[in-house]
């Protein structure tokens, strides 16, 4: 049931049970206050005919004993109202057994109306001796008529005294009745009232409790439903129905996520993995020129540097390293190169110690350098010049790697600074061994500080490269 059929149907309920109580308490009194009425006027009816009478009676005595005119007038005002009394007599009904009192006391009344007028219509014969006798005739009619009037009060009281009696234990019966019934019905009123409003509140309040248990980041809970088919239980099955369609979100939205670092991950590794063949190939050339020429000492110290370098690949190739260890690596790379180039180069290495606990990925530098070395400075006879700058910023860590070499075109810079924000690139598909290194290294960086570093190239041909990073400073490997 709804909530509007609720109160469509408690509410006329309750107004139509309150008006019948109302309505039976208002017929049981009217019916005690009709007898009562009806017992009153013939009572108060009787009372008033003694009292006209009396007042007739005086007021023909001063007329005939003080001789006031003025008398007269009343006699017969009071006549009038006898007659009419009289008229009303005639519609009572008989009481009792017997009509003979109240036939009685009619019958006296008419011979009073009858005397009253005779005296009335001798007044102007001056005959004062027929005038008293008329006059106490009257009066005996008239005293005749107070003791029938008693006798019918009497009678009255004598008839209605079992029916006052039934009324007032009719009147206690209905008063214990009508408590009964406003008590029952104020009861059942509370009761109803109750019940509808834990209806209504209770699913709220439930509602309410489960959604600031929501808010506090419990997405496990649930609003109780309910069998019934109203408002409310709509609104918490739908709101369950938000809930679960909220987790489904959120679990699809927790798996992407993983997928997306998992990705990210894995490109990572295939990015690094591409680097190592490359520069394994270029040193195992080298041992072999070196050893073919020389021998021992020297190739001692190379194959040490050749080692370390593949102990530092295996082992972190997959992390986050300190620039402290990737400077490490570049001198152990530096020392393999020139051993094969000799004094056809140089390396000046201009390091700031506060900026090497910043983390970066793991093989940054050297394949940065290998490119220098390879397409920059690799066909000078002499005076080649390789200088890596680290320093400490404000906003992070500086890295700048600089040659004197053959330089590049500004298509071929365009296209390295494009490359690492693309899904892949013109390097990756032409197999260049250049573009790949540094597209590589371009690409991690990326990824490992989600587009927040800075690279940018300057390079003219025939004057050299210097390729800048400026990348946040992170001291925890993440």
């Amino acid at each position: 049931m709804s909530i509007r059929q609720k109160l469509l149907v408690c509410i006329p309920f309750l107004v139509v049970l309150m008006s019948t109580v109302s309505f039976f308490l208002f017929q049981s009194g009217k019916s005690v206050q009709e007898s009562y009425h009806l017992m009153m006027n013939r009572i108060l009816l009787y009372k008033e005919v003694s009292y006209e009478v009396g007042e007739i009676m005086r007021s023909m005595n001063r007329f005939i004993m003080q001789v006031d005119a003025d008398s007269l007038p009343e006699v017969e005002q009071h006549l009038s109202s006898v007659q009419q009394l009289r008229q009303e007599l005639d519609g009572l009904e008989t009481i009792g057994g017997s009509d003979l009192p109240l036939v009685n006391y009619r019958n006296i009344i008419d011979t009073f109306l009858e005397q009253v007028e005779t005296m009335i219509g001798k007044i102007d014969d001056q005959d004062s001796n027929t005038m008293a006798g008329a006059y106490i005739e009257a009066e005996k009619t008239e005293r005749f008529i107070r003791e029938e009037a008693q006798g019918l009060v009497d009678i009255e009281l004598d008839q209605y005294k079992p029916i006052y009696q039934e009324i007032m234990s009719t009147t206690d019966k209905l008063n214990t009745l009508g408590t009964q019934l406003v008590v029952t019905v104020a009861v059942l009123s509370i009761i109803l009232a109750i019940w509808l409003s834990n209806s209504i509140t209770g699913p709220i309040r439930r509602l309410v409790a489960t959604a600031k248990l929501i808010s506090k980041g419990r997405m496990d809970t649930k609003a109780p439903e309910s069998i019934n088919n109203d408002e409310i239980s709509i609104l918490c099955r739908t709101f369950n129905s938000m809930i679960d369609n909220i987790q489904s979100l959120m679990a699809d939205n927790m798996k992407s996520l993983e997928k997306d670092r998992l990705v990210k991950e894995l490109e990572l590794k295939m990015l690094q993995s591409q680097i190592n063949p490359h520069f394994l190939f270029n040193t195992l050339n080298a041992i072999t020129k070196l050893a073919y020429i020389e021998g021992a000492t020297e190739t001692s110290y190379l194959t040490v540097s050749v080692s370390r370098l593949l102990r530092y690949n295996l082992q972190k190739l997959d992390q986050a390293v300190p620039l402290r260890e990737e400077v490490e690596h570049v001198t152990e790379y530096i020392n393999i190169q020139r051993a094969r180039f000799r004094d056809r180069i140089s390396f000046v290495m201009e390091i700031d110690e506060r900026a090497l606990d910043g983390m970066v990925p793991c093989l940054t530098l050297q394949p940065i350098l290998e490119n220098a070395f390879l397409h920059g400075i690799e066909q000078m006879e002499e005076g080649g010049e390789l200088r890596l700058t680290i320093q400490y910023e404000d906003e992070g860590v500086g890295i700048e790697i600089r040659d004197n070499g053959v330089g590049m075109s500004k298509e071929t810079v365009e296209l390295l600074l494009r490359s690492f924000r693309e899904e892949s690139s013109s390097f990756g598909r032409r197999g260049q061994s250049t573009g790949l290194g540094t597209h590589n290294v371009f690409k991690r960086l990326h990824l490992f500080f989600n587009g927040e570093q800075r690279i940018e190239i300057d390079s003219t041909q025939g004057k050299g490269t210097a390729i800048f990073f400026r990348i946040p400073l992170r001291t925890v490997t993440t």
